[in-house]
């Protein structure tokens, strides 16, 4: 998901969060105007006009298409998903951006079958991993665009594996394209949820998301409050820059409770993600963003056999700072469902997706990123309505 530039400086706008102060360790900013804007998105208006629990197809609908595709975007908004994940942010060699799930492309096109590329294949340490692949960073975009999509986890996703070649890499310029088109089609607003990914690595290679997003979004005017594009990271300080350069809704992603961001592990802040979600932690985000994307790990916790276990106060806990909470990811595989909800031993027979989904909804949790739009809305509708 992503960042981009505001118009014009005065008034709300670059988000000049009064009375700002710096706390902690990283520096992480507090103030009244973050604060204020999360109510709103909770309570109404942007955000706020979207069903709850909203149902956000992740990547699309990699359920049923190979992820980040416009095959996979037009089959969420044809089920009906409230929001599109459409992109992933990855820089390409000449400044382009475009949806990958990750920069590293061996998993998620056919770059192994071009051996004009085979060259191009080297190892790199990405977030402290080495990893071994064709990344994003070392094509340019004409060269990315003669790639195909691939099926990420055939495993899981045989049917899936029927598309692999039918959709190339969209960019990001051309998902904010589609969306304009899409809303015309569909005469309902069509909203997207992009995300920056691995800012800190793609900084220091010289090919900032953040400003790229801001340049995008401006140019297309979507980049003030109410705007139908709400950006989101895994790395707060990623949201914080782009807190200054757009008014689009923020939302700081959140992995296992003993892990760290990346941009945290960079700086020598020596905070957690279990740091981040203590009251203080959930005040300092509410300073500069209006969510969190939680695993759904840190809303109920798992028990060794991964069942489920606790439910922990991380709602109440946000919503008390007016913060909404999107949680991540619901998927209808066996693999992915917690352990009481698993149905037979098929890799990608489906298990009692509902149950869960009931279960999470339960909560209070905003809303669910899901690779299921269609059951996702079915269990909403049970869910309301029951």
């Amino acid at each position: 998901m992503g960042t981009q530039e505001n118009d014009q400086a005065g008034g709300t706008g670059r988000r000049a969060l009064l009375g700002a102060a710096v706390l902690g360790a990283g520096g992480a900013v507090l103030g009244v105007a973050g604060t204020a804007r999360a109510a709103e998105a909770r309570h109404g208006g942007g955000l706020g006009s979207l069903p709850r629990p909203t149902i956000i197809g992740h990547r699309g609908t990699a359920g049923y298409r190979p992820e980040h595709t416009f095959g996979s975007y037009d089959l969420a908004l044809d089920m009906g998903a409230d929001i599109v994940e459409a992109g992933d942010l990855c820089p390409t060699k000449d400044g382009h951006l475009v949806c990958r799930h990750e920069p590293e492309i061996g998993g998620t096109t056919d770059v192994a079958d071009h051996p004009e590329f085979a060259g191009r294949r080297t190892t790199k340490v990405l977030d402290g991993v080495s990893i071994t692949g064709w990344f994003t960073e070392d094509f340019t975009l004409a060269e990315l665009k003669t790639l195909r999509a691939i099926e990420r986890i055939p495993a899981n996703r045989p049917h899936n594996t029927l598309y692999n070649g039918r959709w190339e890499i969209p960019t990001f310029d051309e998902v904010l394209r589609w969306q304009d088109e899409q809303t015309r089609r569909r005469g309902k607003q069509v909203w997207i949820y992009p995300e920056t990914k691995h800012p800190t690595y793609f900084r220091k290679l010289g090919l900032g998301l953040e400003e790229r997003v801001a340049k995008l979004l401006h140019k297309h005017g979507k980049d003030r409050r109410n705007s139908p594009v709400v950006l989101q990271s895994f790395e707060p300080t990623s949201i914080q820059r782009l807190n200054k350069l757009v008014d689009n809704p923020l939302v700081v992603l959140l992995s296992g409770a003993t892990t760290r961001p990346w941009d945290f592990v960079e700086s020598g802040d020596p905070r957690t993600v279990a740091d981040l979600i203590t009251p203080k932690g959930l005040r300092e985000i509410a300073g500069y963003a209006q969510g969190i994307g939680p695993t759904l790990d840190l809303v109920i916790t798992k028990k060794a056999d991964g069942s489920l276990d606790k439910e922990t106060t991380l709602v109440s806990d946000a919503h008390k700072v007016g913060l909404i909470l999107h949680p991540y990811t619901m998927r209808n595989e066996n693999p992915f469902l917690p352990a009481e909800y698993r149905r037979g031993t098929d890799a990608d027979g489906y298990g009692d997706a509902f149950g869960a989904f009931k279960r999470y909804f339960a909560t209070g949790i905003d809303g669910v990123f899901t690779d299921n739009a269609d059951t996702g809305l079915l269990a909403r509708a049970d869910f309301v309505n029951g």
